[in-house]
């Protein structure tokens, strides 16, 4: 058999080998993800919606963000603002990038690398040395190399695609990561507005307040000095005025607060919230959802998204730790020319090939890859547990959302008919006391109950806008029909905190 034959033979055995290992690497070890079992009940009940009409307006239509509900253009622009500037959003944005990376890298272990290496040389031997050289060869040598090589290991029992879905996890968790940022600080950005309103529209009635006791405190005095008032008539005026203005710089205070905490979610340090005149937020608010308000939902929430992307991350972890403990098979090799001058290296006789294959198997570990496996298995089980954590905390944040938006909604007729009837008992108070009926005593008490009852108001409407604020947050931003008609656990680019599981095969 002539040489050439041989070798033909040779590369075939070799390609054969290679193409059969390549077809054994088709086995997995370790668990394929499955999402655990949980008992939940299939909807809110009607605990949350007790007290208030519903109709699902906290409906979104496709592509809507669920604070444009609230209808304030100021609302939409500061949070449009945080989305741009907040540093938090910025580093979650970027370690969205680094999860990426680290998942191409995690591929491309997949795929036999390709090297190209180039070699030129001069070297010199000794005519005095040990061996003699023979006459007419010279003693200087050029050498020059091209070679293309390779080295990869042949994943048999699925360690590296098991390694590649733990990246993809990591990836999928960090986008979770990244969007339940994005919905705490909307969440954030509209309860501080919220506040800010809030706070305007007590100093404007505080405002008034005080204006009104000015003109009682004239009145006191005036009548002090025609005898038909007592001096202490002008000193509980005096106190009442007081009371008030401290009240006033209290809230002013807390909206400055408020006002700087926007500052800092939304990135600009110079931003100015213009103030509102009016006493009411003035802020349309969306009503319940209808009753029983299905607990598919919670698969929205990000967060819980992102522990689950943990769970599935552990759970491939195990696989890498069972493929640990089986032989692991590389091949490398290489194929280039090695000649004495540059115009011989790729020709046939300068040409240079090498193929080997390594198997490396633990013999004696004294346990130690078995232990691994074992902490991969403890890791999953706790990753199941901090999921299931998770999925019941968000279900208890909606019933617990749920219950305080209807309660406080629910509230907010007594609260306004407590403040009418304040008022009313104020106005009767000093038509008695200016008639003489009734001590200033009852006019100050008048005062205190109507100015209390029309801040509880404003701060009940406050508790409402933000209940409805936390409901939106624990629902993972507000729910559509079309988010309910897609199965649990499948693609939906358009929702950012769908749970998607990124190993169906």
């Amino acid at each position: 058999m002539r040489p050439g034959r041989v070798l033909s033979s040779r590369r075939s055995r070799g390609l054969g080998l290679l193409l059969l290992a390549l077809s054994l690497s088709g086995c997995m070890l370790g668990p394929d993800y499955r999402r655990p079992g949980l008992a939940l009940p299939d909807g809110y009940g009607a605990a949350g919606a007790s007290g208030a009409g519903g109709g699902g307006a906290l409906e979104l239509q496709p592509g809507q963000a669920w604070w444009t509900l609230y209808q304030d253009a100021r609302l939409d622009a500061l949070v449009a603002a945080a989305f741009r500037n907040n540093a938090d959003l910025k580093v979650a944005t970027a370690r969205i990038l680094e999860s990426e990376a680290v998942l191409r890298e995690a591929d491309s272990n997949l795929l036999p690398p390709l090297n190209i290496g180039a070699l030129g040389s001069d070297s010199r031997v000794s005519r005095a040395g040990a061996v003699a050289i023979p006459s007419g060869v010279p003693v200087v040598r050029r050498d020059y190399q091209l070679t293309t090589s390779t080295a990869f290991e042949l994943d048999f029992w699925g360690r590296l695609r098991r390694g590649t879905e733990v990246a993809r996890a990591q990836a999928l968790g960090s986008r979770y990561a990244r969007d339940t940022v994005s919905l705490t600080l909307a969440a954030s950005v509209a309860q501080t507005l919220f506040a800010v309103r809030s706070a305007d529209a007590q100093i404007a009635l505080l405002k008034q307040s005080i204006a009104t006791r000015e003109e009682s405190l004239m009145l006191t005095r005036r009548r002090e000095k025609a005898g038909v008032a007592a001096e202490i008539d002008v000193n509980q005026a005096a106190e009442s005025l007081a009371d008030a203005r401290a009240q006033l710089h209290e809230i002013e205070r807390l909206r400055g607060v408020a006002a700087g905490q926007l500052s800092l979610l939304t990135g600009e340090l110079s931003l100015i919230v213009e103030p509102l005149a009016s006493t009411r937020l003035g802020l349309p608010l969306p009503p319940l959802p209808e009753v029983g308000l299905p607990s598919t939902l919670l698969e929205r929430r990000p967060d819980v998204a992102a522990t689950e992307a943990s769970l599935m991350a552990a759970n491939a972890l195990i696989g890498v730790a069972q493929a640990s403990r089986f032989p692991t098979f590389s091949l490398t090799g290489f194929l280039g020319g090695d000649s004495l001058s540059m115009s011989n290296l790729l020709s046939a006789p300068a040409r240079i090939w090498s193929v080997s294959g390594n198997v490396a198997l633990p013999v004696i570990d004294w346990g130690r890859y078995q232990a691994r496996t074992e902490q991969a298995v403890a890791r999953r089980q706790q990753a199941a547990a901090t999921w299931e954590k998770a999925v019941q905390g968000a279900f208890r944040d909606v019933a617990d959302a749920l219950t305080n938006l209807a309660q406080a909604r629910a509230a907010e007729a007594d609260y306004a008919e407590r403040a009418t009837r304040s008022r009313e008992r104020l106005r009767l108070a000093r038509l008695r006391y200016e008639a003489g009926y009734s001590g200033f005593l009852e006019v100050l008490d008048g005062e205190r109950s109507a100015n209390d009852a029309a801040l509880a108001e404003i701060r009940n409407r406050q508790a409402v806008l933000g209940y409805s604020v936390d409901l939106m947050r624990a629902l993972g931003g507000g729910w559509s029909k079309d988010s309910l008609a897609q199965p649990a656990g499948t693609p939906n680019e358009g929702e950012a905190g769908r749970m998607v599981s990124p190993f169906t095969r």
